[in-house]
């Protein structure tokens, strides 16, 4: 959530770092600003509402400046406007921050008592007001970090420059991610700060990512100076990001989402090849020496969100191939049940950016008690990637869409080999059970592409749906975990209430709400729990309910009468079946809320890479 870059240059700055706004602004659009050095003072342009916004402004007064700092905002503490966004200034510091400060308000009262003047409502002004003391009373600006990053609680990356200090920026990061980029020699050695990999990667490919608790001092003429947690100095690695440079467009798209849908069966290929070994037909992970699958008694899989979604369908996956026992859990509820971490366990982290706030302090909780730890991410650089034991890419590429779409795909794509490895490590999957997993999952990109071409019949039948004020989803198995992710995209990006629901249990309550005017979305592929579905949708239909079922060509031909509308697709294994019936619901939602004229790519109130808890 939010993003910052920072460019410490020999020219003006402020339309690289728009530029670089553009490749963070998935990460939070409810406000963004920019602040340079010009002629010994700070100068600020901000904007509410999306970075054009922010852009217009700087076409009618044009920012000058070498060193500038830029963010983009996901509102936390106080509204979407233009006085709480980012940067926060003083007269001689300005400031951007990712992340909550957590003792804002006793920092706050304490600086106001002291006679400071605030203008926003934010926890980040503190931080400005803070430094602005230590500097005003004659520290430099290296001491004054080192007095004040001490009293902030919370997690946080920040950005700071100094007006008296023109060739100076500061950065820092608890629980936030930040990164620093170092220019080619072509830009005299320009200096970098960012919040993550991709906002740099039209500057360059040489970073280093900052360890918890790290905070950077770079100045034009000294270079970069790290310092730990103790105020230690220390090194870290440069390292080329591996981030493409190139553009981020939709293409053809009418929307990021949509193109993002139909990549789906070209990433999912590109990750499958990471695990699948054909020829040999087995299922190959990149697992160290140290690190004994056969040996690990309990999983535990911690995710939040969609990735969650993608954690349920694995836990079925774990216990039926590798019959081992696995709790599952949300992130954000995770450490605060006291959570018991038998020896010989396996913590899975499941999440798109490999930086979410909470899966992140599950993980830490997770190694103190022992645990050996798992990622599943689609950035291997990220936070998470570097401190687990295990890497386990996704290779879905930049996913800039909020409501996520491919990687939850290709997610899904790497739980299933790693479910196969696991039960060959316990002696629980022969040579010719893994050759038919290894088959059905090679089988899964050609499945996905199928049902793509079923796009055209979903987006006719969205209009039916498009006018509920209330939708419920129904599955059974591992559609279970599919109807609570259809729910969630459609919410998500069309604003109906939905919710998924195991199908047994309409009858333990919910189906109290069905009516004519609830479309309830089933999810039923022929298959050992096809009839038992269907019971449930008669059921529903029986009260009046309207249905929309979502299943393959048998299916509705036993099924499908009586239906407001069905959704054909592909026949496909019940192994790679939660990864085909991701397409339709994730068209469905889509289709709908192109038909409400909801804004799909940036919907109200959310972000991606949620990095605040």
């Amino acid at each position: 959530m939010c993003g910052i870059v920072g460019i410490l240059g020999r020219e003006d700055v402020a339309d690289r770092l728009l530029e670089g706004l553009k490749r963070l602004e998935y990460r939070g659009y409810d406000s963004a600003g920019i602040a340079t050095l010009h002629d010994g003072a700070i100068d600020r342009r901000r904007a509410s509402g999306k970075l054009r916004n922010l852009a217009a402004v700087l076409d009618a007064e044009p920012l000058p400046g070498t060193i500038g700092i830029a963010h983009t905002r996901w509102a936390t503490h106080g509204g979407p406007t233009t006085n709480n966004a980012h940067p926060h200034a003083t007269d001689e510091v300005a400031v951007v921050h990712n992340g909550i400060i957590e003792n804002f308000k006793p920092l706050r009262e304490a600086l106001e008592a002291r006679g400071r003047v605030f203008t926003s409502e934010t926890d980040t002004e503190v931080v400005a007001h803070l430094v602005s003391e230590r500097v005003e009373a004659g520290d430099d600006p290296v001491a004054a970090m080192r007095a004040v990053l001490p009293q902030l609680h919370g997690a946080f990356a920040l950005a700071i420059l100094f007006r008296r200090h023109e060739g100076l920026l500061i950065g820092a990061r608890l629980g936030s991610p930040l990164v620093v980029g170092y220019g080619p020699e072509s830009t005299g050695d320009e200096l970098y700060l960012g919040s993550d990999a991709l906002a740099l990667a039209p500057l360059t490919q040489r970073i280093s990512y900052l360890d918890e608790g790290d905070w950077v001092v770079l100045t034009r003429d000294g270079g970069v100076q790290v310092y730990d947690r103790e105020n230690d100095p220390v090194k870290r690695d440069v390292v080329a990001s591996g981030v493409s440079d190139v553009s981020i467009s939709k293409g053809n798209h009418r929307h990021f989402m949509l193109k993002e849908i139909y990549e789906q069966p070209i990433v999912v290929a590109q990750t499958l090849r990471s695990y699948l070994q054909r020829l040999e037909e087995r299922v190959t992970l990149p697992v160290p020496d140290d690190f004994d699958l056969a040996a690990i008694r309990r999983v535990t899989i911690v995710a939040c969100g969609t990735s969650f979604y993608a954690g349920m369908v694995a836990k079925y996956w774990f216990e039926q191939f590798a019959r081992v026992p696995v709790d599952l859990d949300v992130a954000s509820e995770f450490r605060y049940r006291a959570p018991v971490m038998e020896e010989a366990g396996l913590m899975i982290v499941i999440s798109q950016s490999g930086e979410t706030a909470d899966t992140l302090a599950a993980l830490r909780h997770a190694k103190a008690e022992g645990q050996k730890i798992a990622a599943v991410v689609n950035v291997p650089t990220s936070t998470m990637a570097r401190e687990a034991d295990l890497l386990l890419p996704t290779h879905a590429g930049p996913e800039i869409g909020v409501a996520s779409t491919k990687a939850f795909t290709c997610q899904l794509a790497v739980l299933a080999a790693l479910a196969a490895n696991f039960a060959r490590a316990r002696g629980r999957l022969s040579p010719d059970e893994e050759r038919e997993i290894v088959t059905h999952l090679a089988e899964a990109p050609a499945a996905l592409n199928a049902a793509l071409s079923y796009d055209e019949a979903i987006a006719a039948m969205a209009p039916a749906v498009a006018g509920a004020r209330d939708v419920l989803y129904l599955g059974r198995g591992t559609d279970y975990p599919l109807a609570l992710e259809g729910a969630l995209k459609l919410k998500e990006i069309s604003y109906i209430h939905a919710e998924g629901y195991a199908a047994g249990e309409m009858k333990h309550g919910p189906i109290a709400l069905i009516d004519e005017a609830v479309p309830v979305i089933v999810i039923a592929p022929s298959g050992p729990l096809f009839e038992k579905t269907v019971s449930n949708m008669q059921e529903v239909q029986a009260r009046g309910g309207k249905v929309v079922l979502i299943s393959d060509a048998q299916g509705i031909a036993a099924a499908g009468k009586g239906c407001l509308a069905t959704i054909e697709m592909p026949e496909a294994h019940p192994l790679i079946a939660p990864l085909v019936y991701a397409v339709p619901v994730q068209l469905l939602a889509y289709h709908v809320a192109v038909a409400k004229g909801t804004d799909v790519d940036q919907p109200r109130n959310l972000a991606k890479s949620v990095t605040v808890e």
